[in-house]
């Protein structure tokens, strides 16, 4: 029987985050292939992957860029800025409001609610006022508070954990199958997200079928 829900924040509670880096590119002219191109670079140079990095807190936000800025001022062949990336990058990621609504009444019918998400450290105050997650979530499980992050299969015993429930008894929506599939292996039932539509459809088959 499901008796909770796992949800992703960015790309599930949100619109697609290729939405960020396409504001991010209006702003500073940097297409959102670089940022990749920027990453495999500072990978191979560091020895360790500056996202991974500054998801799980081991680095701040400027020292993320500052990588990014070294990388890509290589790439483009011109000087790179992106002070106040995290802002203009999550200004352009609307809340999804309809998704958020189903897991409300969800919740109301009793369905308990955490959420996963790797995240940033110095996001926090832009991303949880953009919907009020606390009314709905019990449990908030973010990357660059705790140390690890999807798919690492501690970060979903953790989750597990702060709920109190066994593995088989959560729902799991995440928009990277890569993600959803570390949590079938650790025992949910999963959902890749592709449209709000498909994920409501889906979860109230897991709940209607349990």
């Amino acid at each position: 029987m499901i008796r909770a829900v796992v949800s992703d924040f960015g790309g599930v509670l949100t619109a697609p985050l290729m939405h960020g880096f396409a504001r991010v590119q209006e702003d500073t002219g940097v297409p959102p292939e670089a940022f990749g191109a920027a990453l495999v670079r500072a990978t191979a140079t560091d020895g360790r992957n500056p996202l991974f990095e500054l998801e799980v807190g081991a680095i701040t936000e400027a020292e993320f860029l500052a990588t990014i800025e070294r990388e890509l001022t290589t790439i483009l062949e011109r000087p790179v800025a992106l002070h106040g990336f995290g802002e203009r990058y999550m200004a352009a990621l609307d809340p999804n409001e309809a998704l958020f609504a189903h897991y409300r009444t969800l919740h109301e019918r009793g369905v308990r609610f955490a959420m996963l998400t790797n995240n940033v450290r110095e996001w926090e105050p832009l991303w949880r006022p953009m919907l009020p997650i606390d009314e709905v979530f019990e449990v908030v499980v973010d990357s660059a508070f705790v140390g690890m992050r999807k798919p690492e299969p501690a970060i979903y015993a953790l989750t597990l954990e702060r709920l109190g429930l066994p593995a088989e008894a959560c729902a799991f929506v995440d928009d990277l199958e890569v993600n959803v599939v570390a949590a079938q292996e650790a025992g949910m039932q999963g959902i890749v997200f592709r449209d709000t539509a498909s994920a409501v459809a889906e979860l109230e088959s897991l709940l209607n079928n349990a």
